[in-house]
């Protein structure tokens, strides 16, 4: 696995496609994921060496400036974040569940890195602006005093963006939420 991943949304398509190009020209990155999500916003999810990928976020956000919604860097991703954008999120005994929501997708990443890395959870899933209207949510699973832990750290994060929308924490979800979300 690489050591860095990031991340551009674009207001358009057209402008979010000539992004992507741009970052695979400017440094050795792959990209990870690169799709239209609503409402008609553009996301470009990159990987590799944390100065290639810097490099390719810097020259994709000079490009398009004015079109460009949200953008992160992160130089050391939590191994969860992966398995959670695809969903396959292992999570063992179910516990708490925490809920966290943003207007964005680069910020539910940085949101989920950051909860991950604060206290001992498992991200469960990374819903990245598809059928949201562009929000995104994530789930993480653990103790009560764990999952307020990461949730509340990642509230600060992501509401010092102004990206948060929303969050919950609850202690002991019924049996029937769990199976309809896992």
């Amino acid at each position: 696995m690489s050591k860095a991943i990031g991340m551009v949304e674009y207001k358009t398509v057209s402008s979010g496609m000539t992004a992507a190009d741009t970052m695979v020209k400017t440094s050795k990155v792959d990209i990870i994921q690169a799709a239209t999500v609503c409402p008609g916003k553009y996301i470009v999810l990159i990987t590799g060496e944390l100065s290639a990928v810097r490099a390719s976020i810097d020259a994709s956000k000079v490009k398009f400036p004015d079109q460009l919604s949200d953008s992160f860097v992160l130089g050391n991703p939590h191994e969860d974040i992966f398995k959670a954008i695809y969903g396959g999120g292992e999570i063992g005994e179910a516990k708490a569940l925490g809920v966290l929501e943003t207007f964005s997708a680069p910020s539910i990443i940085v949101a989920a890195d950051t909860a991950a890395k604060a206290a001992d959870v498992k991200l469960i899933e990374l819903r990245i602006a598809r059928g949201m209207c562009g929000k995104s949510y994530m789930l993480l699973t653990g103790t009560v005093a764990s999952v307020t832990a990461a949730i509340d750290r990642a509230k600060v994060v992501v509401g010092d963006e102004g990206m948060l929308l929303d969050f919950s924490v609850i202690p002991n979800p019924d049996k029937e939420l769990w199976s309809t979300i896992l």
